[in-house]
C-alpha cells in the first residue's frame, strides 16, 4: 500500500490561519482536512449584556475587509427585533455602502491573492514586475470601494457611522458627485478586469453543489431577500433555523454547518450569481457573457471572472444610486427599546451571512448568534480538494501543493470571521 500525504501547514494569500491536509492512498484520495486553528475570537459572547446600538460598532471589528457585512447583518436584525423599517434614501445609502465593500474586497482578492494562481506566481509582489498595470488598476478600484466607505461610514476600515435606524450623517448630493467621477472610471476598469482574468487558463471542473443565496424580487441581493437554493429551498430569513445547522469537527475553531437531512451547500459569488444572474444590471450580464460564463456557473476556479462581474455591477449600482439620491431629512428613525428576537441575512464579499438576537425589555443582547459565510463553506473547500486533486496526481509535489492552496483560495475564505467556538474537555472525575 502506499500512502501520501500533501500538507500545507500555513496557507498563503488568505486572511486568518488555515492548513490543508489531503491523504493519499494507492492513488485515490483519501481525505482531505481543511484545518482552521486560529484560536477563537467569542463576538457572540461578549456581545451578550451589551446595548443594541452598540452591535454595529462591535460587529464591524469582526473583519477589516468586510466589516459593512456584519454591520448591516446586525442592524436588519436588531431592526427586525424592535419592528422599524428603514426604507427610502437611508434604505439605498446603505446599499451604497454595501457596494464599496463588494468593490474593494473582491478588487482585493483578485489581484493579490487569487491571479498569482493563475499566472504561475508565488505572490502579487512577483507577479506584479510583468504586470504592473493590472495590479496598479486592482489597487486603485479597490481605493474606489474604500473611498465609498469613508464617506458613508467615517472611515475606510470598521466604519462608525452606521446606526440602528440609519446613520449619524448622511452625505449631501454634491460629497456623492465626487464619488460619482471616481466610480465612472472604476466602471471602465472593471470592464477591463473582466477582460484580464477571462483569459486565464481554468481547469475542466465542476461540481453539482447546493447553492445557497439570497434572491430579492427586484434587485441582486446585497441587504435583504429570501434564502433560496439551487434545490428548491425558498424560504423567509426567520425560517433559516429550521432548515440549517450548525456543527463542530475537531480540526476547526469555526463550526461546519450544512442543510439538515441534505449535507453540504455553497455560498458566495458563484451561488449568487447563479441564482440572481436575471437581476445583474444589462452591462453586467453582457459583460458577464462576453467572458464566456453562462448564467449558471459550478466551476469554482471560475470564481474570479464573477468576483470581477459583480465588481462591475457594484460600480454599475452604484452610480444609479447616486444619480437618484435625494437628502434625507433625517439620518435616522427613531428607535425604542423592547424585548424582541431578531434575524437577518446579508451577503457579505464571501457569501451569506446570519445574525440572530435576542434583546432585553432594556434593549441589552441576551443572546447573540452569527453565522459566517467561510463556516458554511469549509464542508464544500473539503470535497473540492476531494473532488479535483485526485485527478492531478502525476504532478509533482510542489505544484500539487500550489493546487491545492489555489482550490482553498477560490472562495477566499475569511478564516478570521469564521473562528468563533472552543473545544472544552469534560471533567471525567
Amino acid at each position: 500500500m502506499s500512502v501520501k500525504t500533501i500538507k500545507v501547514d500555513y496557507l498563503a494569500r488568505v486572511e486568518g490561519e488555515g492548513a490543508i491536509e489531503v491523504v493519499v492512498r494507492n492513488g485515490v484520495v483519501q481525505a482531505a482536512r481543511f484545518k482552521i486553528f486560529e484560536p477563537p475570537r467569542f463576538f457572540e459572547a461578549f456581545l451578550r449584556g451589551r446595548m443594541f446600538t452598540e452591535a454595529p460598532d462591535l460587529t464591524a471589528r469582526i473583519c477589516g475587509i468586510c466589516p459593512v457585512a456584519y454591520q448591516m447583518s446586525a442592524v436588519h436584525a436588531m431592526e427586525n427585533a424592535l419592528g422599524i423599517a428603514v426604507k427610502g434614501p437611508l434604505r439605498e445609502l446603505r446599499r451604497l455602502l454595501y457596494c464599496g465593500e463588494w468593490i474593494e474586497s473582491h478588487s482585493l482578492h483578485i489581484t493579490m491573492l487569487h491571479a498569482p494562481d493563475f499566472l504561475g506566481y508565488e505572490g502579487a509582489f512577483d507577479m506584479a514586475r510583468d504586470h504592473a498595470d493590472a495590479v496598479e488598476r486592482g489597487l486603485a478600484l479597490k481605493k474606489v470601494g474604500n473611498e465609498i466607505l469613508s464617506l458613508l461610514g467615517g472611515r475606510e476600515i470598521h466604519p462608525i457611522n452606521v446606526q440602528v435606524g440609519g446613520f449619524y450623517r448622511t452625505p449631501r448630493r454634491r460629497e456623492l458627485a465626487v464619488l460619482a467621477e471616481r466610480l465612472k472610471w472604476a466602471r471602465d476598469a472593471a470592464l477591463e478586469t473582466i477582460s484580464w482574468v477571462a483569459g486565464f487558463d481554468f481547469p475542466d471542473k465542476e461540481r453539482d453543489y447546493e447553492l445557497v443565496a439570497l434572491r430579492h424580487a427586484d434587485e441582486y441581493p446585497m441587504n435583504e431577500g429570501r434564502v433560496v437554493s439551487s434545490r428548491g429551498l425558498d424560504i423567509a430569513v426567520d425560517e433559516y433555523d429550521d432548515h440549517f445547522e450548525e456543527f463542530q469537527v475537531e480540526r476547526s475553531t469555526a463550526l461546519h454547518a450544512r442543510i439538515k437531512k441534505r449535507g453540504a451547500y455553497l455560498v458566495g459569488p458563484l451561488a449568487r450569481y447563479s441564482s440572481s444572474f436575471d437581476r445583474l444590471s444589462p452591462l453586467a450580464q453582457a459583460a458577464a457573457r462576453e467572458a464566456g460564463l453562462a448564467p449558471t456557473c459550478t466551476n469554482p476556479y471560475k470564481s474570479i471572472v464573477v468576483r470581477a462581474v459583480e465588481v462591475l455591477y457594484a460600480c454599475d449600482e452604484a452610480l444609479r444610486i447616486i444619480d437618484a439620491y435625494e437628502e434625507p431629512d433625517r439620518p435616522s428613525v427613531a428607535v425604542e427599546p423592547r424585548a424582541g428576537t431578531g434575524c437577518a441575512a446579508t451577503e457579505a464579499p464571501r457569501g451569506l451571512l446570519y445574525h440572530r438576537y435576542e434583546l432585553s425589555s432594556d434593549g441589552t443582547i441576551a443572546t447573540a448568534r452569527i453565522v459566517p459565510p467561510t463556516s458554511q463553506n469549509q464542508t464544500s473547500i473539503e470535497d473540492d480538494l476531494s473532488s479535483y486533486i485526485g485527478d492531478s496526481l502525476g504532478l509533482a509535489d510542489g505544484a500539487l501543493r500550489r493546487l491545492c492552496e489555489q482550490t482553498v483560495r477560490n472562495y477566499d475564505p475569511c478564516i478570521s470571521c469564521s473562528t468563533h467556538v472552543v473545544r472544552i474537555a469534560p471533567d471525567r472525575g
